[in-house]
């Protein structure tokens, strides 16, 4: 399948499509079986890998190969991608900053690495405290519009530690003409005071682009109890969105399989 037939598919799936975060330093979950695979029986249509190691891939839990990623897609069958994270040296932190490794950030080296790993997708967006700001994201689109060969998200789910807004309509606009093909938004009560109304304001604007919209659960609300999980879901169908996100804050690093059931049993 190819970006643009990924694209087309997701499109054409009508806010049908989930994607599931994984921490692949965590757990496994279920004894030798990756939690990968754990998300995509219990209804994960694409699947996410944090804070990798772009030079040493390994997924707990995934038998020994020279060739990892490619072996965890032929175990799948899904579209698989990984998180690269734009940090800025200088951004205005409200927190204490974390510091992360080169071989997590998205530079060259990582991006040509994504490619010859063979991933489908990349996510350039950040960890809690990681200092990403929409300034980075923004130059990162562009670097991996020339670099990168898959499909490019891009944009913010949370602050990052970073002291600007989330969902900046102007930085979206800067995201999709550096050439992003899907943008993620924080989801209605995740990110204090972002509304419905702003949900579905930055949703018409990145469909109007031509891009398509991300709903993202990634400030632990994604381990709620179901119910919390059903309402989110379906503001986020009301909103337009084409994929929901949940993130991997869960036991073992992934969010509790249930949650992913619950947003499938909403599409």
């Amino acid at each position: 399948m190819t970006p643009q037939e990924l694209k087309q598919s997701i499109l054409a799936s009508e806010g049908r499509t989930v994607l599931s975060e994984n921490m692949v330093t965590a757990g496994p979950t279920a004894g030798d079986v990756t939690n990968s695979e754990l998300a995509r029986a219990f209804g994960a249509d694409l699947i996410l890998l944090n804070v990798l190691d772009a030079f040493n891939p390994e997924t707990n839990g995934l038998p020994a190969s020279d060739e990892p990623i490619k072996l965890l897609k032929k175990m799948l069958g899904r579209p698989v991608g990984v998180k690269l994270e734009p940090v800025d040296p200088n951004a205005d932190m409200q927190e204490e900053g974390l510091k992360i490794t080169k071989v997590r950030q998205s530079n060259q080296a990582t991006l040509e690495k994504a490619n010859e790993l063979g991933f489908d997708f990349i996510c350039l967006m950040g960890n809690p405290g990681t200092g990403v700001t929409n300034k980075e994201i923004g130059a990162a689109v562009k670097l991996a519009k020339e670099t990168f060969h898959g499909l490019i998200i891009a944009g913010k789910m949370h602050g990052a530690g970073v002291n600007e807004p989330v969902a900046n309509l102007t930085a979206i606009d800067e995201f999709i003409d550096n050439g992003a093909d899907i943008i993620l938004v924080p989801v209605v009560g995740t990110v204090p005071g972002f509304t419905q109304a702003e949900l579905i304001q930055a949703v018409k604007k990145i469909k109007a682009k031509g891009a398509l919209a991300m709903s993202a659960i990634g400030t632990s609300q994604e381990s709620s109890p179901p119910s919390t999980i059903r309402d989110i879901a379906l503001m986020n169908r009301i909103a337009g969105v084409d994929i929901q996100h949940t993130g991997d804050a869960g036991y073992g690093g992934i969010v509790p399989y249930e949650n992913i059931l619950e947003i499938s049993y909403e599409r």
